[in-house]
């Protein structure tokens, strides 16, 4: 009883999320207009001074399928501000479900909507020929759904401890470009100095660039499955703490 109850509460905050987001169509055509930017005029500019092993565009497209990730997994959490702004949140935490339950929620909800944006511009890189396979659509899939989880689940951690969107919004551009430009998307992470190099293998979004690189154009440090491992490690102590942030949400 108690587990049909919870599946059927995660469903309904899953569904509310995801109706916010097929409403706000503007959100979604923005996120992915700065993608392809970088990707044309920063691709176009460095491609004919990089040397990367690679085709240049070919090398940096796994970095803004995971950008696509890093903005729209952390802008998510400014639902949480906006909703105890409104006063919705205290609807939904005084509802008979645990607050785990709505965590668990918000995180598939903002998920689903994070790897749709990330499908969309997969699609779009297929057309543009990048050299994907069948299986490496698959395994790109399977990477993006796991990054996913674990920045919407530390974007809603950040939420959890705002009160305003002002300060949010502060928090979350202080992460989003520094997960983003220490991730390697621009350049191989071999022959670094040794404080980038640190501040790099501290990074998760690192792990899945790299890990989608192995598959897309077979150039990587580490195998798919090790940095699959590493970005799950990432899912399960954000959950973690997402958890217990929710459950001291206070009404």
């Amino acid at each position: 009883m108690n587990l049909t109850k919870n599946l059927k509460g995660i469903y309904a905050i899953w569904y509310r999320e995801f109706k916010v987001f097929t409403r706000e169509k503007t959100r979604v055509i923005s996120s992915l207009i700065m993608p392809f930017l970088w990707y044309f005029i920063f691709g176009g500019g460095m491609s004919s001074v990089a040397s990367v092993g690679a085709d240049y565009h070919h090398f940096i497209f796994p970095g803004f399928l995971v950008m696509l990730i890093i903005f729209s997994g952390l802008f998510n959490g400014a639902y949480i501000v906006w909703d105890r702004k409104i006063d919705f949140l205290k609807e939904v935490l005084i509802a008979p479900l645990s607050r785990t339950v709505i965590f668990f929620g918000k995180v598939l909800g903002c998920m689903t909507d994070a790897l749709l944006q990330a499908l969309i511009l997969l699609v779009a890189g297929i057309v543009i020929r990048i050299p994907f396979t069948p299986i490496s659509v698959i395994l790109t899939i399977i990477m993006l759904f796991f990054l996913a989880i674990g920045l919407v689940s530390l974007g809603l951690i950040i939420g959890s401890f705002m009160e305003n969107p002002e300060s949010y919004a502060l928090i979350s551009s202080t992460l989003v470009y520094p997960l983003f430009l220490l991730s390697g998307a621009f350049y191989p992470l071999t022959g670094l100095p040794l404080w980038l190099k640190i501040l790099t293998m501290l990074n998760p979004a690192a792990y899945a660039v790299d890990g989608l690189r192995a598959i897309i154009i077979g150039l990587s440090q580490m195998p798919y499955v090790a940095n699959l491992g590493v970005i799950v490690g990432f899912d399960v102590l954000t959950v973690a703490v997402g958890t217990w942030a929710f459950n001291r949400v206070k009404l």
